[in-house]
């Protein structure tokens, strides 16, 4: 095997395919600019958005309580939502999202209180929606509190301390590493982008070098020089990495910097928030491991879009045949999203879904060491198998000549 001539194959199709528009735009513009569109045009879209619908004044109904009217004056009372008038159809008008929640106060709701009867209070809502839920909240904490002053005012009509009813507070608070609330939150979504950068990278050179040739009619002149097809195969098999790896490279590298100039930016638009949202950021050690982790992923991408794109005659009819491999890879990176989904020694051997759930682990900060062992090999054991099928039928005259 000649290095020389593989070299040689390498520069010149290095040289084409940077000369290509498409090539370009996919292996540079895309993954350089979609990372910062999901980190922090996403984070701004939301921040603001949420920002909005806080400042937002929900309208809100209650049905019933016209023989409650202590409760009545605590609700009413609510400065953060908009009492309206009821009506029957409410649940069609909070559906509609014409008003946020209902509040339905049983009849006898004050007198059942006073005199200890268990009585019932349902808050009607839109699960999901935002304005819905903070309106909620609201309706909740009110209720809440005016429980709680009741309980109060039983004990001290009895001579009863507080703390007889609530002997204990409790605080949440989060021990979890920044990374490992990145990995909580949005851990599966990033190597998900990544591998598919990665094949889309390799897509446009891998139809060019191989049906492209043929549409141009120069993959005849190319195989009458004086290079072996081994050498020119791996010379093209080669640009086809460099463009996949060069893609994942730029893509890891703009998650990284996105995340940290994201992060102070939705620090500094929410003043002061001590949301977990606010604590996501990713390490320099974990983009290094993410993108050693998509090599082996690169490899077999490059091989077999090498050969599938062989098949083809024209530019048009190689996309025709690539376009089926989409959704092969999107939907293992997809099963990983999959809640309840881990890691283990069954799926380390599937591809595709073994990086994309060893790189959610790497990023949470979590090594399996042996299993990344085992997902790095099969990796690359079917990178080599797709690399072997895609010099075979270089060899092949009929799979060249296709007509």
């Amino acid at each position: 095997m000649s290095l020389r001539n593989i070299g040689i194959v390498y520069r010149k199709e290095l040289m084409d395919s940077l000369r290509d528009r498409r090539t370009l735009i996919s292996m540079v513009v895309v993954p350089i600019l979609i990372m910062p569109l999901l980190t922090i045009g996403l984070g701004v879209l939301a921040v603001d958005i949420a920002g909005k619908a806080k400042q937002q004044i929900p309208e809100v109904m209650i049905l019933g309580g016209a023989d409650s009217p202590q409760l009545m004056a605590q609700l009413t009372a609510l400065k953060d939502i908009e009492i309206v008038p009821s009506r029957p159809d409410y649940a069609d008008e909070i559906s509609n999202k014409q008003i946020r929640a209902a509040v339905e106060i049983p009849p006898g709701f004050d007198a059942a209180v006073q005199s200890g009867q268990p009585v019932t209070v349902k808050i009607d809502n839109y699960q999901g929606d935002l304005n819905s839920g903070f309106a909620t909240d609201t309706l909740r904490k009110a209720l809440r509190d005016y429980r709680d002053a009741t309980v109060s005012r039983r004990l001290e009509s009895r001579g009863l301390p507080v703390t007889l009813i609530t002997p204990f507070d409790i605080k949440d608070q989060n021990v979890a590493p920044p990374e490992k609330v990145t990995g909580a939150e949005i851990g599966g979504l990033i190597p998900y982008i990544v591998i598919l950068l990665c094949m889309t990278g390799a897509m446009y050179p891998a139809i060019d070098l191989t049906a492209g040739e043929k549409e141009r009619g120069t993959m005849e002149t190319i195989l009458s020089s004086p290079v072996s097809r081994l050498h020119l195969v791996l010379g093209k098999f080669l640009m086809v990495l460099t463009a996949s790896l060069a893609t994942a490279a730029l893509a890891v590298t703009s998650m990284g910097v996105s995340f940290g100039i994201g992060r102070r930016m939705l620090m500094s638009m929410a003043s002061g928030s001590d949301s977990g949202a606010m604590q996501l950021t990713i390490t320099f050690k974990s983009v290094l491991a993410v993108f050693g982790m998509v090599v082996p992923l690169a490899v077999l991408f490059s091989a077999a879009l090498l050969a599938i794109s062989l098949h083809a005659k024209s530019y048009k009819e190689a996309q025709s045949y690539i376009s089926p491999l989409i959704p092969i890879i999107i939907i293992p990176a997809v099963v990983s999203l999959l809640p309840g989904v881990e890691l283990n020694a069954h799926l380390a051997l599937i591809p595709v879904l073994n990086t994309s759930l060893v790189s959610k682990e790497i990023i949470t900060g979590t090594y399996h060491w042996k299993l990344i062992v085992l997902i790095f090999a099969s990796s690359c054991a079917y990178a080599a198998i797709a690399l072997g099928i895609a010099v075979k039928l270089f060899q092949r005259e009929d799979v060249l000549f296709r007509t």
